[in-house]
């Protein structure tokens, strides 16, 4: 059974950071590309960014120069440090796991996390 799940959300100050985590078990973790997404309140859920098995890396621009994507695959992890966070940043972050070609559309996402909500007060 495929698990994902995140942690590292919570409450911060506009300009602040947090680093989320997302623990998957269950799958052969190395071979799969991982994405974050964000689902605000009222809006669709949007690409944030992915990393694949070789470590690439994709942005959506709203993140880039902010956000850093990484894995450890001795860990089965994959991280999202958020840096300058913004109050539009507000959001119920979700890792997902695709173990096919990496893309930024959640329908090739194949698992998916129950999120963590991460807060930005201005």
């Amino acid at each position: 059974q495929v698990q994902l799940v995140e942690s590292g959300g919570g409450l911060v100050q506009a300009g602040g950071s947090l680093r989320l985590s997302c623990a998957a078990s269950g799958l052969t973790f190395s071979a799969y590309t991982m994405g974050w997404f964000r689902r605000a309140p009222g809006k669709e859920r949007e690409f944030v960014a992915y990393i694949t098995t070789r470590s690439g890396t994709d942005y959506a621009d709203f993140v880039k120069g902010r956000f850093t994507i990484s894995r450890d695959n001795a860990e089965n992890t994959v991280y999202l440090q958020m840096n300058s966070l913004k109050p539009e940043d507000t959001a119920v972050y979700s890792c997902a796991a695709d173990g096919g070609w990496a893309s930024r559309s959640p329908f090739r996402y194949d698992y998916w996390g129950q999120g963590t909500q991460v807060t930005v007060s201005s």
